[in-house]
């Protein structure tokens, strides 16, 4: 019963002990919060300036304190460092009550990255789970997984013999595929009736293109030009797109952002100066800071051509932008339904073992001074989206470009 007993019923000699193992404790708490410090990506010195500034007793010293008891008297299983050290990350950004200031762990965070540039080292595949929970590949055309032999439904097993189990996520096997670009990955495939082989593929420059487009069948006159996401890639991918529309003599113009979830600004603003003459793409508006506008950039090479912008739920962020200045500008009706609502700008850090933190520090205006954020943009021609074989909302932009 001596051990449940407080302080001030212990003898002097269970005192002395006590206050040396708090010391112990202390030093080794200090060390421990070194090393977690480390892996989150903050400096020594930075965690020194918080020792300093909160002091012994104040809300740092009372952290230690309640994870002590939990490492001493917790019946399962502890946390890994980084574990708890993520885990304590979400908790405090959960205080901010924003959705889109976060913390991504390593693999997730150089996905992201490599998403928005565009371009990355890596194999050229696509990953997805069957109904059987297999680890289903398809190569890109020309990619380096098919020059190395990579078949249409090949099943992976393993990658650099780490064992595909049914725990594993698709973004964590995909993180190990992508790399430097000319160094190899081990891929262990099944292909019945063949049994489980090994084929080595060399990594190289793999593209994500963000912008399709094409004559449409139903109205030859009509081209289609379809942005999936704003990337490092995008800006460039538009022109050439707009380029070879016009040079099959295109009259009219349907810009399809449905399911465009954003990305980055600066493709976006390129994105709009391309239909615009002039005039202002956003205003952001910051916390500490004067509002910032983003002008339109000369040159566009297709602001006069008949257009309307496709918009749906899916429609987001910095393709919001893009419908919202078209909008108020009058240059292209929205149609479709109204748009997610997301208008604010997340600042991305990167820290020092791979992970990432957003954080939001900016909302966006359009350029009449309508916030999305929340809002979302509402459509000039309403459709809702039918689940049969016609696709009614590009059906009824055509129609408004050639009634």
């Amino acid at each position: 019963m001596d051990r449940y007993r407080t302080k001030q019923h212990r003898p002097a000699q269970y005192q002395r002990a006590a206050l040396s193992q708090r010391r112990i404790r202390l030093i080794l708490g200090f060390v421990m919060c070194l090393g977690l410090a480390y892996t989150a990506g903050f400096g020594v010195y930075r965690l020194w300036d918080v020792l300093q500034r909160t002091g012994r007793g104040q809300p740092l010293g009372v952290f230690w304190e309640a994870w002590d008891q939990v490492e001493q008297t917790f019946y399962g299983e502890l946390p890994s460092p980084s574990e708890r050290t993520y885990g304590a990350i979400r908790g405090a950004l959960a205080l901010l009550e924003d959705p889109y200031t976060t913390f991504v762990e390593p693999q997730p965070s150089k996905l992201d990255r490599d998403r928005l540039r565009g371009t990355f080292g890596g194999i050229g595949v696509t990953l997805w789970r069957d109904a059987e929970g297999r680890m289903v590949l398809s190569p890109y055309a020309d990619a380096p997984a098919e020059r190395a032999g990579v078949r249409e439904g090949d099943v992976l097993l393993a990658v650099d013999g780490e064992e595909i189990i049914a725990e594993t996520m698709v973004d964590d096997v995909r993180a190990r595929l992508h790399g430097e670009v000319d160094t190899p990955v081990t891929l262990t495939l099944s292909r019945p009736p063949t049994p489980p082989f090994d084929l080595t593929v060399i990594r190289g420059e793999i593209q994500i293109p963000s912008v399709t487009w094409r004559v449409l069948d139903q109205a030859p006159g009509i081209g289609y030009l379809h942005v999936e996401g704003f990337t490092g890639r995008t800006s460039e991918e538009v022109v050439t797109a707009l380029q070879a529309l016009q040079a099959q003599g295109i009259a009219g113009l349907l810009l399809d952002l449905r399911d465009n979830s954003g990305g980055l600004i600066d493709p976006a603003v390129t994105t709009a100066s391309q239909f615009l003459g002039d005039g202002i793409v956003l205003t952001e508006l910051r916390r500490d800071a004067a509002a910032r506008t983003f002008p339109v950039q000369g040159g566009g090479i297709a602001t006069d051509i008949p257009m309307a912008v496709l918009v749906n739920g899916g429609t987001a962020s910095a393709a919001e932008i893009v419908a919202g200045a078209l909008q108020d500008y009058g240059r292209a009706p929205l149609v479709g339904e109204p748009t997610f609502g997301k208008g604010a700008v997340q600042l991305i850090y990167d820290l020092s073992d791979g992970s990432s933190l957003h954080v939001t520090s900016a909302i966006w205006l359009t350029p009449n001074g309508h916030r999305i954020d929340g809002q979302g943009l509402s459509p000039d021609v309403a459709v809702a989206r039918d689940d049969g074989p016609q696709d009614v909302q590009l059906e009824r932009a055509l129609e408004y470009l050639v009634e």
